[in-house]
């Protein structure tokens, strides 16, 4: 069975652009319904696939956090290139450690993190996530139980690697959120089963910015851009670009 690929979408609302960073195994829909809405706010959204995601899980494999990150960087030279002067960055999960460490290293108006680690404890629930993104994506392709838990057992074992990878960007991350002086948005759910909620208290109390807020969500899960509070979240990330000094922003 043939599986349509997901694709980077491109939202043109006005001069203000918003790169939005999905997560770990997801791909650009993580982040289309907050794109869209912004769009009608007057803001243009652009939403990246990183290399390997929205595949297959082999493909997934063969990427890294050093890779995906460039992804993010051509992700916003592009929206530079396309004359958006002003840019903010907002990311869900591992889109939003890559958020921050775009932040840390290029001009942005206002970064954004969305139920973002900042530990590395959470290796058994990231293989969970992981295997049951394969397994579905087995499932998909038309393969019996046996040959899926077969494949899935060899590429969970062969993630190791991945995994090493994630943990040195989270650490890499969290030694550099004192340099963070652009305007800051934490968003976490209280029921995420993902990663360590300390996350975002974390980000909140280290970055070095004045203008900074953190919001939590009762009722929501790790993938909140897509759960049953994201209109909520999208309230709040509008909000929050609307107090942004665009005109005075750094480039």
């Amino acid at each position: 069975m043939k599986i349509k690929q997901p694709e980077p979408f491109m939202f043109k609302g006005g001069k203000r652009a918003v790169l939005l960073l999905h997560g770990f195994t997801g791909h650009s829909a993580d982040m289309r319904m907050l794109g869209r809405f912004l769009e009608t706010k007057g803001y243009t959204s652009f939403g990246p696939i990183y290399r390997g995601h929205g595949k297959t899980p082999e493909d997934l494999l063969d990427g890294s956090a050093e890779t995906w990150y460039e992804d993010v960087v051509k992700a916003y030279q592009q929206l530079k290139q396309d004359g958006y002067d002003k840019v903010a960055v907002l990311g869900l999960s591992l889109g939003g450690v890559l958020s921050l460490k775009l932040a840390t290293e290029n001009p942005v108006v206002g970064v954004g993190t969305m139920c973002s680690p900042m530990f590395f404890d959470n290796e058994t629930q990231l293989t969970k996530g992981f295997r049951y993104f394969a397994s579905q994506y087995k499932q998909k392709e038309g393969k019996d139980t046996a040959v899926i838990e077969k494949e899935v057992h060899t590429l969970t074992n062969n993630a190791k690697p991945l995994f090493d990878s994630l943990a040195g960007l989270i650490d890499d991350v969290r030694g550099v959120l004192d340099h963070i002086y652009t305007p800051t948005l934490v968003i976490q759910a209280k029921d995420d089963q993902m990663i360590n909620t300390d996350s975002a208290t974390h980000i909140y109390d280290h970055v070095e910015c004045d203008d900074k807020e953190i919001h939590w969500y009762e009722g929501a899960g790790h993938a909140i851009t897509l759960g049953p509070k994201r209109e909520a979240v999208h309230e709040d990330v509008y909000r929050f670009l609307e107090s942004l000094d665009w005109d005075e922003a750094i480039l």
